[in-house]
């Protein structure tokens, strides 16, 4: 008798005191591996467990009462279970949905083929749409300033054109892509990454390295591939407009159309107006280039029988952009009066993918684009078309512990324009035409823990014959949370002279290329680590990698020779781009989010044993994003930020009195953003907090654009004189950093799901 009413006790005790069990499975959508280590946490009583190997938690001990529940893991938004009734043991589980820089994100790029980023033999850094809208900005090009590695490079003064560095290569060096197509290279590279709308933006992934095995040229030092949204799992409708205290305005529309039942549509448009000349360093020059352009993309998707799928999508842009002395208007353009640059722009693309009926995995790319470029840089015209048509056929094919890629890509390039590098002898014109036909195969084997990748591809180039690049990958997962990857590749590239004279066409200096360039080849080794530390309901992710590239027959500009030249030829010797790059993510229990990141890195040429550092490159750079969310009221604050370190700048003479090196400079951002339940948001806050700006005195002799004040001697070197004692003539392509000040913005978001 004693012993029932001890157990009875026992029993009343136990539910009166709420000693329950709360046990269950986590995993992750989409993904086979569970999430090792993902938090949960029951936030009034203060204790939490983390999930083992299997994905499975338990916790213990809970008194009956209702909680908040959060459950969280590697930068996957958090669920949070309000009111979560405990009264008896009980089993739940949870699927967790990627966000924004989640380690198990699909990629593409590294491969040609969906992965996870922890799978992915090739590391690749991924930027959401969801990242860019920390700092909002009116194009990529300037989002990408905030990712450790990648800087956008300003080359004119006066045009605002760029380039986008990786790890301290030239623009020429990175390849541009969309949703895997080679879009942007060429005349394009100069203007062709404005105008993509960010609210068509599903996420940037970014390879630093080798990639013209599965890539061909212009790969030798990474590639950024701009992913666009699949329309059928956009948002009905999506709008971002903003504007700054400099009053230029922006604005983002997408809106998704779904005619049938297997075909659906994604309309964006971009449209983005500045024209409010400004002159704050009163050297008579615009500050920023005015610009009125407007971008209009088109996509659909279709599924096709047996589940095979097909896209095709379409944009157009027209841009009218201007910079240069403050009295100049369009009556003036092509004139020698008042210096300014003005050019118009008008692209036509397409580009697509088509799942062949068939058995096997064949798939066909393509894309075509149409640039036409109308444009006077002072009183030089400068009109260039050029139209690029690739196709590309892939064929995946798993054969045991082999994944097969094999791809057979064809380029073809029209360009013209009106100098005498596509004129005869005798005067004609002459376009010119280039066939790129190639073949490449990539295998990836698959043995445990360890992932071998191997590739090779040859190109025929009409212009320079045969070209051959190998690749080797390998991945070791120590286990869930660690992973080493080494990459060795071969590269090449063929030079595209307007993209790399540029600087010639903004001021006075003359184009020579000394003799028939022949392709650069670089061999390019790294080295990445990658490792998640989880310490109770929050963690650190760790990412570095060492990176060695040693390149021959590389195409240099010389600068200094000749003041009044750009002269083209490959070098005499090699050029070495080494350093290392780190970064950290910390996700905390309270709602706070850091990124942070720094490279470091050694550029320098040797050439007849002469050592020295290219210009325009730096030492190292450095990036950082403090985001803090309060979730209850719906506000969250973001604080971004990036540093460089100096940089050889390019001088007219040793009497050039501008400073030989940039100092080190920093552009920081702060942010506060107010979200509704009803899918509104707005922001505001102010760029560049530190309100820097280069020296005044970036642009060379801008009082005599024209050089009607300079003399020079039989040989063409400028010969000094009273009202030029320097020996300058006008130059503006002596810049490392934009001209804007510090200046507020405002802005709102709408999204319809």
């Amino acid at each position: 008798m004693k012993s029932r009413i001890l157990l009875l006790f026992c029993l009343l005790t136990s539910s009166a005191f709420g000693q329950f069990t709360l046990n269950g499975k986590i995993s992750l959508a989409g993904q086979t591996e569970p999430p090792f280590g993902a938090s949960v946490y029951i936030q009034e009583l203060k204790i939490g467990t983390s999930a083992d190997t299997s994905g499975n938690y338990t916790l213990s001990a809970i008194p009956a009462g209702s909680y908040t529940l959060k459950i969280s893991y590697v930068s996957h938004p958090t669920i949070t279970e309000r009111n979560f009734r405990i009264s008896q043991n009980l089993t739940k589980d949870f699927v967790m949905k990627a966000g924004e820089n989640a380690l198990n994100e699909v990629v593409v790029t590294g491969t040609m083929k969906e992965v996870s980023k922890l799978d992915s033999p090739v590391p690749v850094d991924i930027i959401t749409a969801k990242f860019i809208y920390k700092n909002p900005v009116p194009s990529i090009f300037e989002g990408l300033s905030y990712v450790n590695g990648v800087r956008p490079q300003l080359n004119c003064n006066v045009c605002s054109t760029g380039d986008i560095h990786i790890n301290g290569l030239e623009g020429p060096y990175t390849m541009v892509l969309i949703d895997g197509m080679p879009m942007v290279s060429g005349l394009s590279t100069v203007y062709g990454l404005s105008g993509i709308p960010n609210s068509l933006i599903d996420r940037v992934e970014i390879v630093k390295g080798p990639a013209s095995t599965l890539y061909g040229s212009e790969a030798v030092g990474g590639l950024i591939n701009i992913i666009t949204k699949n329309p059928s799992k956009a948002p009905t409708f999506s709008a971002d407009a903003f504007s700054t205290s400099w009053r230029d305005y922006n604005v983002d529309l997408g809106v998704k159309l779904t005619p049938g039942p297997k075909v659906s549509s994604l309309l964006g448009i971009n449209y983005f107006n500045y024209q409010n000349p400004v002159d704050h360093n009163n050297d008579g020059f615009t500050d920023l280039t005015l610009q009125k352009r407007i971008s209009v993309f088109n996509k659909w998707s279709f599924t096709l029988p047996d589940n095979k799928m097909a896209s095709i999508a379409a944009r157009y842009y027209y841009e009218d952009r201007w910079g240069g002395q403050m009295g100049w208007n369009k009556s003036l353009r092509g004139g020698d009066e008042v210096y300014g640059e003005s050019i118009y722009t008008s692209r036509f693309e397409v580009l697509g993918a088509y799942q062949l009926p068939s058995p096997e995995k064949l798939t066909l790319q393509y894309s075509f684009s149409s640039h036409n470029q109308n444009s006077v840089y002072g009183n030089v015209p400068f009109n260039a078309d050029q139209k690029i048509t690739f196709a590309q056929l892939l064929w995946d094919k798993e054969v045991g512990k082999h994944n097969l890629l094999f791809g057979a890509p064809f380029r073809y390039t029209f360009y013209n324009d009106n100098t005498p590098a596509t004129k005869y002898p005798d005067g004609k014109d002459h376009a010119d035409k280039t066939y790129l036909p190639g073949i490449f195969v990539q295998d990836e084997i698959k043995l445990g823990a360890h992932v071998l990748l191997l590739g090779a591809r040859y190109d025929y180039n009409s212009r320079h014959g045969s070209i051959f690049t190998p690749r080797m990958a390998y991945k070791y997962k120590f286990n869930q949370t660690d992973v080493v990857r080494l990459n060795v590749g071969r590269g090449f590239r063929i030079v595209n002279l307007f993209t790399e004279d540029h600087a010639a066409l903004t001021g006075s200096r003359q184009v020579i290329v000394k003799e028939a360039l022949n392709p650069e080849q670089s061999w390019n080794a790294n080295i990445n680590f990658v490792k998640k530390i989880v310490t109770g309901n929050s963690f650190v992710g760790f990412d570095a990698s060492v990176f060695y590239t040693y390149f021959t027959n590389r195409i240099l500009p010389d600068y200094d020779t000749n003041p009044n030249e750009i002269i083209y030829d490959n070098l005499d010797g090699h050029a070495v781009s080494k350093g290392v790059s780190l970064n950290l993510d910390f996700n905390f229990p309270f709602p706070l989010k850091i990124i942070a990141g720094g490279t470091y890195m050694e550029n320098f040429q040797v050439e007849n044993g002469v050592k020295f550092r290219p210009v325009l490159t730096e030492k190292f750079t450095g990036i950082w994003s403090v985001s803090y969310e309060f979730e209850k009221a719906g506000i969250s604050f973001d604080y971004t930020g990036n540093i460089y370190g100096p940089m050889r700048l390019p001088l007219l003479s040793e009497d050039d009195p501008r400073a030989a090196t940039s100092p080190v400079w920093s552009l920081q951002n702060i942010q506060m953003t107010k979200k509704f339940s009803n899918g509104l948001e707005i922001y505001g806050g102010i760029k560049n907090l530190l309100n820097f700006t280069p020296p005044a005195n970036s642009i060379a002799r801008s009082f005599d654009p024209f050089d009607k004040n300079v003399t020079f001697d039989s040989q063409g070197q400028v010969v000094a004189t009273p009202g030029n004692p320097n020996r300058l003539t006008f130059d503006p392509s002596y810049v490392f950093a934009p001209n804007q000040g510090i200046r507020g913005f405002l802005g709102m978001r709408y999204t319809f799901r």
